[in-house]
């Protein structure tokens, strides 16, 4: 006697293989559709125009000797500035933006100390890759660079 076909091993075995593929599909989609990350920006073509503004601004701290170094100390970050040609040390615009995660980009406005170190003391401790940019309230030069938190070292960030 002939067993029906769905008390059959093979039946079974040919409809979960196609039938796992359909599940782990729909759930990488409800994953990736959660955990989106926003890489790309909607003003590209202003941003790309502002490259070229950045670079004349880059080289505007080149040429006043401007340069800075970040390092961290517990939720304390802390930015030593060398002011080159400038007459004193102005207070700085300082933005932090994460690689990836836009909701945790700021910016904070500092004033120095008499010998150039800038401090900003934060809720909690910066972890990972950061960008920052360091302007004056003129937005006359900019100096900017990539640092991975927590560090202890000096960082230089480029001009």
């Amino acid at each position: 006697m002939v067993k029906p076909w769905y008390k059959q091993f093979w039946p079974w075995f040919l409809i979960i293989l196609p039938m796992t593929v359909v599940v782990w599909t729909i759930i990488t989609v409800i994953v990736f559709s959660n955990n989106s990350v926003s890489l790309v920006t909607e003003d590209y073509y202003k941003k790309g125009k502002a490259i070229n503004i950045d670079i004349s601004k880059i080289n505007v701290a080149r040429d006043l000797e401007l340069s800075a170094a970040v390092s961290s100390e517990n939720n304390d970050v802390v930015i030593s500035f060398n002011k080159g040609q400038l007459k004193h040390y102005p207070a700085i615009t300082a933005l932090f933006a994460h690689r990836t995660l836009p909701d945790r980009d700021f910016t904070k406005l500092l004033t120095s100390d008499a010998g150039g170190q800038y401090r900003l003391t934060l809720d909690k401790s910066l972890q990972g890759p950061w960008f920052i940019e360091l302007t004056p309230h003129d937005e006359q030069w900019l100096i900017q660079g990539r640092v991975t938190f927590p560090t202890e070292a000096n960082v230089e960030l480029t001009k």
